[in-house]
């Protein structure tokens, strides 16, 4: 699936959603005998087309209700993987989203619908010395499985290239989430053997169920950067 370009004037929405968009669509441009009718297709219905955007302040509210209803509680097991079975409490708060979006070295990409809610999001964070941070991967419940997951990937990924000239992503995941583990895996990312402690202390991030807690670091080379 293509995803339309973003044309609408938010004065707080960077000009590098419409590069990434571009981005993704070279990478799933069709080819072969049918690739005329299948582009005919895609113009066609390009108005219902799911769009990735950066978010900005308005989106803090349904940003915030998405990130929980992906990992917390009966709606988190509606998705193929959720933290619900470890962790209870909150994922976020609007007031942590609203500083990560203030942040100038954080970035969060959305995905919004044809009917205008956002139906997932990634976080982008730059460490400095060509590495960024994928965290904040979050599909809602009843529409993970179709490669929204896979497309916001893509998306933070190019994000790092282009805009911080990034040649290696990393991120965190609870080692428990074998199943997750693996979709990252499929990929290309792998564990680089580094643990982080989870912060346990912090019931800003989750209330832990189980008592060894702890992330696993993954890291991908990027390959080649773009503009």
């Amino acid at each position: 699936m293509l995803y339309s370009y973003d044309f609408r004037p938010h004065s707080d929405r960077k000009p590098h959603t419409l590069f990434l968009n571009a981005v993704l669509d070279k990478m799933h441009t069709p080819s072969g005998p049918d690739a005329g009718a299948t582009l005919a297709m895609n113009r066609a219905t390009s108005q219902s087309k799911p769009m990735i955007r950066t978010a900005h302040p308005a989106d803090i509210p349904a940003l915030h209700a998405l990130v929980e209803s992906a990992y917390r509680g009966d709606s988190a097991r509606q998705g193929w993987t959720h933290e619900a079975d470890l962790l209870d409490g909150q994922r976020t708060d609007p007031g942590r989203l609203a500083a990560q979006l203030a942040d100038p070295t954080e970035t969060v990409l959305v995905i919004e619908g044809p009917g205008g809610g956002l139906d997932g999001c990634v976080a982008i964070s730059d460490l400095g010395a060509g590495a960024a941070m994928l965290g904040m991967l979050a599909v809602r419940p009843m529409q993970q499985g179709g490669g929204l997951g896979a497309r916001l990937i893509a998306a933070a990924e190019a994000d790092a290239q282009t805009r911080l000239r990034a040649h290696t992503m990393k991120m965190t995941v609870i080692p428990h989430r074998l199943e997750l583990i693996a979709f990252y895996e499929r990929r290309g990312y792998r564990a680089t053997g580094e643990t982080k402690p989870f912060p346990a202390h912090d019931p800003g991030f989750g209330l832990p169920k189980v008592n060894d807690l702890a992330f696993i670091v993954l890291a991908k080379p990027l390959a080649g950067q773009h503009g």
